[in-house]
């Protein structure tokens, strides 16, 4: 009797279950002749590795130094003595340059004036005038060209990474963000159209309104933009300790801004150090002078159309020093008032761009219901809706939300509000 076609099928559906041998044949599937002897040789190098590193006592170490068992100190000691240090001179001057006989006036600080050849590891095109070098301490030969010096807290100002504020999350500032391109991207970009005309472009530019009008940010957003070097000095960090220190990190900034392709410098709070000079009977104002007048000194030194822009930001302008505000150190004064209504309008919804929000909010109203605010009180409002949402347990931020944070932040912080004084001021 012939099998059913329903069988076949049946069959098909379940197959017999696989035995060892068919498991081990399928284990062997894609292996070499020797892949097993191979892993068993890979397996005995690994534990014999292990072996080793624990009789050693040591694990792969930081400082990639050699296992304690391999080193010779007393040979390691002898070649430090043998290798004298270096000492630091500075070349000031090349005698008969690009010659085979060429001489070099060197200046070992505290010591003495010398003129000395090149030693056998330097070639005469690393020299130039005015550099450090390493000299040994024998014959004074040149043996190594050293960087300028710049004191590390200064180098540390640089802000590496760009901010990511861009012009559009500055709410409320369109003539101010005009009046920064004009002075700080214009020359950098397009210098031929001030060639042309035959003027200088205005070499500083000073910021200055209430608090949280958007000063810092716009500065920030200005180096986003910019593919400078952006350079982040904060007033109080030049008033130092000892005299003159404040004065020399000055002037090694403006050196290693200097040395950029392109760069912005942005004083913040520069009323810091910036104030007008007055003789207070006991000298103690004398040094913050001193760093104010290097920096006049400097905004005088640098050529305008040079690739260096000094921005500064302040509160209080009254308070600053004429000899900093005069026209040819900071060219441009540009005013960061209270933002109008639409402006506020915009700041809103600028900060509730990432909220979750509800659709039909009407941010107008809520600009009305906050008159004289500044962008950082904005903010502060929309949190202060996020945290009432999160108090009642919602996903979504509401109208009402919204309402009682201008209650909350306007009327009932009106106490805390410095803007009706520094409008005065400013």
């Amino acid at each position: 009797m012939a099998p059913e076609p329903e069988d076949d099928i049946m069959d098909e559906k379940n197959p017999p279950p696989l035995d060892e041998d068919d498991i081990a044949l399928l284990k062997t599937y894609g292996l070499g002749p020797y892949s097993t002897s191979i892993k068993k040789v890979e397996k005995e190098l690994k534990e014999l590795a292990k072996k080793i590193n624990d009789l050693c006592g040591i694990k792969e170490s930081d400082t990639g130094l050699a296992p304690p068992s391999q080193w010779d100190l007393v040979s390691d000691k002898q070649m430090m003595q043998e290798e004298q240090p270096l000492q630091v001179a500075r070349c000031t001057k090349i005698i008969s340059p690009n010659t085979d006989d060429a001489k070099y006036l060197i200046n070992v600080k505290q010591i003495a004036k010398f003129v000395v050849g090149l030693g056998d590891k330097v070639s005469p095109t690393d020299i130039e005038e005015g550099m450090r070098v390493g000299v040994d301490r024998n014959k004074y030969q040149i043996q190594i060209p050293l960087p300028p010096k710049i004191d590390p807290s200064v180098t540390m100002m640089t802000v590496e990474e760009k901010p990511d504020v861009t012009y559009n999350d500055v709410g409320g500032c369109k003539e101010q963000i005009e009046k920064m391109r004009e002075v700080v991207e214009l020359p950098m970009l397009h210098p031929e159209k001030f060639v042309k005309l035959g003027i200088d472009p205005p070499k500083g530019v000073l910021c200055y309104g209430p608090p949280g009008t958007g000063k810092t940010l716009l500065a920030r957003a200005v180096a986003n933009r910019t593919d400078a070097c952006f350079i982040r000095v904060i007033g109080s960090e030049l008033v130092q300790k000892y005299v003159g220190e404040g004065a020399r990190m000055v002037r090694e900034l403006f050196q290693m801004a200097r040395s950029k392709k392109a760069c912005i410098v942005f004083f913040d709070e520069v009323d810091a150090i910036g104030g007008a000079r007055f003789d207070d009977g006991v000298g103690g104002d004398n040094e913050v002078q001193r760093t104010m007048l290097e920096i006049v000194n400097q905004l005088d030194g640098f050529d305008a159309r040079g690739n260096i822009k000094v921005l500064m930001a302040t509160n209080r302008p009254d308070t600053l020093d004429p000899a900093l505000l005069r026209p040819g150190r900071l060219d441009r004064k540009v005013e960061f008032g209270l933002p109008d209504l639409e402006g506020r309008t915009q700041i809103f919804k600028i900060h509730t761009r990432a909220m979750n929000c509800e659709r039909d909010i009407r941010f107008e109203l809520l600009a009305r219901l906050c008159p004289n605010s500044t962008g950082a009180d904005i903010r502060s409002v929309c949190t202060e809706a996020g945290m009432y949402a999160i108090r009642a347990r919602r996903k979504t931020v509401t109208e009402k939300d919204f309402l009682d944070a201008v209650n909350k932040v306007i009327k009932g912080y009106q106490k805390f509000s410095a803007t009706p004084k520094y409008m005065v001021y400013n």
